[in-house]
């Protein structure tokens, strides 16, 4: 086992991954109304999920300048995720704030990395995938909102950042996950084909796969 994967580094990421957890399930929780009799609370699961995802992402890139990238998006799609499935909304209050960060975690990888080609990369993937997503949406505005658009430019810039294979896969497995939903959806007689469901979730996992294939 190389030192990047070592079990304190780990352990490590991984509390840091429960506080981080604690913050998605706080930010989630925001968005619950105010005016229900009994407002319900975004589960606990959220914080080993994302103490999970902290391992998983630290076992991958170990102690490297984009570490922090993808430590603080995977803060924010856990969040996110807990937001769409809950509201069927990906709230600008949170995407725009994240995008901008990103970006700047972006810039910050790129010059620790002295890999200005890896910020110009991010910067045209966010752009392909924003665009991408944004025709879609014009197309079929049942089947995508602009959240889902902006999301989109988002998981560009990191997935670009890493390369031009994990943007192209993130991409696909986020259609594909979506699909298996869709699928589920009608087997399980829970919608029919008209049924839409929040795709924000779907897009996230497909990112998050892609980083390790």
């Amino acid at each position: 086992m190389s030192s990047a994967a070592s079990p304190l580094l780990l352990t490590l990421a991984m509390l840091v991954g429960l506080a981080a957890g604690r913050y998605a399930r706080h930010l989630a929780a925001a968005f619950e109304p105010a005016e229900a009799a009994t407002p319900r609370r975004p589960p606990v699961l959220l914080e080993p999920l994302t103490a999970l995802v902290f391992g998983a992402l630290t076992w991958r890139f170990g102690l490297t300048p984009e570490l922090p990238l993808y430590l603080f998006v995977a803060t924010i799609g856990v969040a996110l995720a807990a937001i769409d499935l809950r509201h069927r909304v990906l709230p600008n209050v949170v995407v725009m704030p994240a995008l901008g960060v990103v970006g700047v975690l972006v810039l910050a990888a790129a010059v620790a990395g002295a890999d200005g080609g890896a910020a110009i990369r991010a910067l045209l993937g966010a752009g392909l995938l924003f665009v991408l997503y944004l025709v879609l949406a014009l197309i079929n505005p049942s089947g995508l909102g602009m959240g889902d658009v902006k999301l989109a430019a988002l998981l560009g810039l990191v997935l670009a950042f890493d390369g031009w294979d994990t943007l192209m896969t993130g991409a696909l497995l986020g259609f594909v996950a979506g699909a298996v939903v869709s699928v589920v959806v009608l087997l399980t007689r829970r919608g029919g084909l008209r049924s839409s469901f929040p795709f924000g979730p779907a897009m996230l996992a497909g990112a998050l796969v892609a980083c390790f294939v």
